[in-house]
């Protein structure tokens, strides 16, 4: 008789333990593949934002116009490095391209491992660090393009563009790529705080 207790009472307790924990492990479950969604997503907009810091870095780079003037001894022309707001622009989505690179193995472990905060969380801190740089340099430099296309009466600087117009067209299109780069990294910070806030 009190074996026959025990065993039954054995067979409920495991009963309840299953019942108990089969929900637990799909609720893990379904976390874990919600953080990999996003990891995969944050990948994603990673290899786009290095793609237009890259593209911006390149029209910034080579942005330069020479005007004939009577002879080609007299000549005219402008180059991005004459700038020193433009050659800052090259230097820092240069820093910006490096470390897309180098955080792409950061977010590929995301992707294998998504409760891993360590990981995500250096990546979120560097994240901002680099909004905030890239939305610095986009600002200041879209400031001289306002003045090389409009240029400022009151302080009587002419507008450029009216003779160098394919140079500011080039550093025009270097603008949108960087202004591009900041949304795609801001994304990138919204997606890391969601995936720890979900933790």
């Amino acid at each position: 008789m009190v074996k026959n207790e025990l065993t039954t009472i054995d067979m409920g307790e495991t009963s309840k333990e299953r019942k108990g924990k089969a929900p637990l492990l799909g609720v893990e479950h379904a976390r874990g593949g919600y953080k990999r969604g996003i990891s995969i997503f944050d990948l994603i907009l990673r290899i786009s934002a290095f793609a237009s810091a890259l593209a911006a870095t390149v029209a910034m780079g080579t942005t330069e116009q020479t005007l004939p003037f009577f002879t080609q001894f007299f000549q005219f022309q402008a180059s991005y490095d004459d700038l020193p707001t433009f050659l800052f622009f090259v230097i820092a989505m240069a820093i910006v391209i490096s470390y897309l690179i180098l955080s792409i193995p950061f977010s590929i472990v995301c992707i294998a491992r998504p409760f891993a905060i360590g990981a995500r969380l250096l990546l979120i801190i560097f994240d901002i660090v680099m909004v905030t740089l890239t939305t610095f340099v986009a600002g200041s430099s879209a400031a001289i393009v306002y003045l090389a296309h409009n240029g400022n009466s009151n302080a009587n600087w002419l507008a450029i563009c009216q003779q160098f117009d394919d140079f500011c067209q080039r550093f025009s299109r270097a603008m949108v790529a960087a202004f591009i780069t900041v949304v795609l990294l801001f994304f990138m910070v919204v997606l890391s705080t969601v995936a720890l806030r979900k933790h």
